[in-house]
């Protein structure tokens, strides 16, 4: 029987100011997966997130959402399918945190669809599930780098799409919040790729891609491709699983390369 692939990377390369940034990248997910992205700085991780939102196009090869060329599809139906969250989001408008969260609802939106009821229920449940509900009238400028990165992820989850985009969403956050935003991503049936860089939070993935300049060295179960050998020749540390004390996953342990 054949398995409905949601989104399908063939052959996409992309080149920069002669400088490879992605290199024959063939990838495909179904719907549900919770894939991993890992790689050094510069591995081309957020470049090729940006390639699956069909918000950068790739040089060469070809994107496939639903089976139809990323290209050929309008942006506002792009965006009722995948939400993204970007590593650094900023804006120069005045914003209340509902307001910012608000705007996750708009590919939903037109003359004949008005905000209704729907959407009053997707933000209030966005920001309660990222502990944001009581920051409903904060001014965005206010905020906390991590607090604004806990505002990106409600958007994007009040936007209700198939497919979910996240480019290292636990950076700036604290230990607390890091492990509720990536409780919150397993829990979701949305199909997730996620940019990371602890390879403790690779784990609860379903698959890993590892990136080295461009390129998909590796991919497959965690456990299966975060093996020492590669994680000294992609990362350059020493590097064991061992035993969780507390029972679970294993855990890694890392020293430097002498």
């Amino acid at each position: 029987m054949s398995v409905t692939r949601i989104l399908d990377l063939i052959g996409v390369s992309r080149i920069v100011g002669g400088q490879s940034i992605l290199s024959d990248i063939n990838l495909s997910l179904i719907p549900g997966e919770k894939l991993g992205l890992i790689g050094p700085n510069g591995s081309g991780k957020s470049t090729l997130l940006g390639i699956m939102a069909g918000l950068i196009k790739p040089q060469s090869g070809e994107v496939y959402l639903g089976g139809k060329p990323i290209r050929d599809i309008r942006r506002r139906q792009i965006a009722q399918q995948i939400a993204c969250v970007a590593q650094h989001a900023d804006t120069s408008d005045r914003l209340t945190v509902r307001e910012a969260v608000e705007l996750g609802r708009t590919p939903w939106l037109s003359a004949l669809r008005p905000w209704g009821d729907e959407d009053e229920e997707a933000v209030t449940c966005a920001l309660d599930v990222v502990g944001m509900g009581n920051f409903s009238s904060r001014d965005w400028s206010t905020l906390s780098g991590g607090e604004r990165q806990r505002v990106q992820v409600a958007r994007a989850y009040a936007q209700s799409t198939p497919v979910l985009l996240l480019d290292e969403p636990t950076n700036h956050l604290d230990i607390h919040h890091q492990i509720s935003i990536l409780d919150l991503v397993e829990r979701l049936s949305s199909t997730i790729v996620i940019a990371l860089h602890d390879m403790h939070h690779a784990l609860r993935c379903d698959r890993v891609m590892v990136m080295e300049q461009g390129r998909c060295v590796a991919l497959g179960s965690p456990l299966d491709v975060l093996t020492p050998k590669l994680i000294s020749e992609i990362f350059r540390v020493n590097a064991q699983l061992v035993p969780n004390p507390a029972g679970g996953r294993p855990v890694f342990s890392f020293q430097s390369l002498t």
